[in-house]
């Protein structure tokens, strides 16, 4: 079988595909590497970000995360969820006065520290926001769609964290003293 000039261009083309890929630095999301072994969970395990922080940090497989307060003297870094405030800011009235436009408002201020009282992460807030038309006939839908707005605001406020958890540097985390 001779081949023709269309197949030749079919993998030529192909070719040239796989190689501007590999050439534009493209790669897949790969798990975070962490500069410490163990961290030292100081926030409510039972929030909904709570959740999502944990499972996404033992989902890591390179973390060996500790609850109990008793271990946190052991641990290498102890990461604190300072505050998490969730708002509904009303920002457009119909003229009748009824509520047409929400803003949903998540805020979340945490810091990462050593035992000894070192802070690798210094206080930081993150915060997101989405807007929400409201009508009063689909109050039912409304609230499931918020729901799902906040669930997406907080997922990217967890992968915030994850980032900022990874970006520590190995040298400023000291090992903690092994009894």
């Amino acid at each position: 079988m001779k081949p023709t000039r269309r197949s030749f261009l079919t993998v030529s083309s192909a070719s040239l595909l796989t190689a501007g890929l590999a050439g534009c630095g493209f790669q897949l999301r790969q798990t975070n590497d962490f500069a410490f072994k163990t961290l030292y969970a100081n926030f409510s395990t039972a929030s909904p970000l709570g959740v999502e922080l944990r499972r996404n940090l033992l989902g890591s497989g390179r973390i060996d995360l500790m609850t109990d307060p008793k271990q946190m003297l052991k641990a290498d870094a102890i990461l604190d969820i300072l505050s998490e405030t969730r708002q509904q800011v009303p920002v457009g009235v119909s003229a009748t006065g009824q509520m047409r436009e929400l803003q949903l408002r998540l805020r979340v201020n945490f810091r990462l520290r050593t035992p000894q009282g070192v802070e690798l992460i210094e206080p930081v807030e993150l915060f997101q926001q989405r807007d929400l038309s409201f009508t009063e006939s689909a109050a039912l839908s409304k609230e499931i769609e918020q729901g799902i707005l906040y669930r997406d605001m907080q997922t990217d406020i967890v992968q915030q964290i994850m980032r900022r958890l990874s970006a520590v540097k190995s040298r400023s985390v000291p090992s903690a003293a092994k009894p």
